[in-house]
């Protein structure tokens, strides 16, 4: 399983995004190795929301409607208690609520990997999909 953030999201959606040509490649070898994408609650929120804002309505919906061919996980009260938590812990103005939600999902479910362009996964010990694993 392999964590879809929202930095990869938008990417893929945004052609005159840096990490556009990447980010199709990166997913076309996920679709070939049939891996499966896993999101939650919060991201499914955060990306519609900025993909909303950026690239208008059609294309948010467009994602919430193909985002059903990914597994997803509904962020409950322990795991927000638990983000909330580590956002404390953490004490970084650049970290995000949704970032330490997809940090205690990821653990929880035992996911190393997350097909994101976000230095803070690999920062809590993550890899990036297409990175090299770590030692």
């Amino acid at each position: 399983m392999i964590l879809l953030d929202t930095s990869a999201i938008y990417a893929l959606a945004d052609r005159a995004d840096p990490n556009h040509t990447r980010a199709r490649r990166l997913f076309q070898q996920v679709i070939d190795d049939r891996d499966t994408l896993v999101v939650h609650s919060y991201l499914l929120a955060e990306a519609a929301a900025l993909l909303q804002h950026r690239l208008g309505l059609t294309i948010a919906l467009r994602f919430l409607k193909e985002a059903t061919a990914f597994q997803s996980h509904w962020i409950t009260a322990h795991d927000h208690r638990e983000a909330v938590d580590l956002l404390a812990r953490r004490g970084k103005r650049g970290l995000s609520l949704v970032d330490c939600a997809s940090f205690v999902v990821m653990r929880r479910s035992g996911v190393e990997e997350a097909f994101a362009f976000d230095a803070d996964f690999p920062q809590e010990g993550f890899r990036l999909y297409g990175d090299e694993p770590l030692p």
